[in-house]
Parts: C-alpha cells; structure tokens; sequence
C-alpha cells in the first residue's frame, strides 16, 4: 500500500511545496476513499491569491482529469464568476476532501458525501494548502467545506452570505455548493442563482481591481 505521510517535508518555496503536497495526496490512503478513487484532485490558482474558493470533494469529471472544479457545478461556477466581473487568477480554488467519492449504479460512478471521519483525515492537507497559499479570505461552498474550515457544523441555510472566522484568524464567507443550485428545482434556478451570486458578491471586496497607483506629473 503506498505511504500516507501526514506531514512531508516542504521545500521553502511555496510553488514547490503546493506540488510537493499534490503528490503527497495521490499517495494518501488515511481513508478508504483514495483506494477507489482514480487520482487525488489538489486545488489550482497562485500563490498569494486574494481568495480560497473551498468546496466538498471531486466530482466525477474532476477525478478523471485531475483537477478542481471542471464537472457541471464548476462550470457553474466559473459563470458566477463571470457574471459578477472578477478574475480567476486572483483565485485559488481546491475541495476540502482530495479524493472523488462515489458508489457504483450500473456503470455510472455517482457522487456520495465524505462521511465526517473522512472529511477529518483531510483536514491537515487543507491546512496546508491554506499555509502555502496563504489568502486574505476564503469561500466555503456547502456544509462540507464550512465544517472543515471553521470547525463546527454549519447550518448552511441559515449563516450563508455571512463572514465568520476561522481558528486561524481568516474570513470565511458561506454559501451554497453549486451542485445545490443544480440540484435544485429548474422552475426556482433563476432566483436561486440571483441569491447565490448575492452570497458571493460579499467577498468582492477582496477581489475588487486593484487601483493603479496615480502618476506624478
């Protein structure tokens, strides 16, 4: 069985450590879920991005291909992100649980929520990332994400749209997972969009562009 290191050696430039810690949790096996799973799915975006964009786990597009936020909710996503006018570069996006979970319906690989021990496992290389990235806020989209970034269960319904604060200090902004939206009743997905961009638009304060500063005549 490979080895689950839980805390590899990082090199001390934080681009480095980031893909030290990518290959460290193709290796993990703290949880069941990386012995079926294909491959784990690290988060993408820069170093020093204004914003960590957290979801739940990978989808079943993201598990084939290896990276966050591609399937149908992705998508959805980099909508929403279009629609309220900011760029991607100035964020990072990554799930709080590294390997795709599923259970098999014929030959269809349909998604199955991390129990709540499988979320913990992760937590360490969630906290590492966040450590390397180091972003002036994060987005948690769903319950998953909101439990493993503040550390308590969240009532997503009720606290979305709000900042709380992490241990570390950070804002975290709740909202709704995109997949809720898409799971959603198709008659009631235009005002369930209008409000889930609302949540996000709170943090547009961190994502605003940046002002160049005025030249000396």
């Amino acid at each position: 069985m490979p080895d689950s290191p839980r805390s590899p050696e990082l090199p001390e430039d934080p681009e480095r450590a980031l893909e030290a810690l990518r290959q460290a949790t193709n290796r993990c096996r703290e949880c069941p879920i990386g012995e079926h799973a294909t491959q784990s799915v690290f988060g993408e975006g820069r170093v020093g991005a204004a914003v960590m964009v957290v979801g739940e786990q990978p989808g079943n597009q993201e598990d084939l291909q290896g990276r966050p936020f591609v399937g149908p909710s992705g998508q959805l996503f980099d909508q929403a992100v279009a629609d309220l006018g900011w760029s991607r570069d100035r964020l990072y996006v990554t799930n709080a649980v590294k390997h795709f979970k599923f259970e098999l319906r014929g030959k269809r690989r349909m998604h199955k929520t991390p129990a709540q021990r499988e979320i913990a496992a992760c937590l360490h290389w969630l906290e590492s990332e966040i450590a390397q990235v180091r972003p002036k806020a994060l987005i948690a989209l769903g319950a998953t994400a909101s439990r493993a970034l503040l550390g308590r269960p969240v009532a997503v319904m009720r606290e979305r749209g709000h900042w709380h604060t992490d241990a570390r200090g950070l804002p975290v902004l709740v909202t709704l997972h995109p997949s809720a939206l898409l799971r959603g009743d198709p008659a009631e997905r235009e005002l369930a969009y209008a409000a889930w961009l609302k949540d996000l638009a709170v943090a547009g304060e961190y994502l605003a562009p940046r002002k160049r500063p005025a030249q000396k005549r």
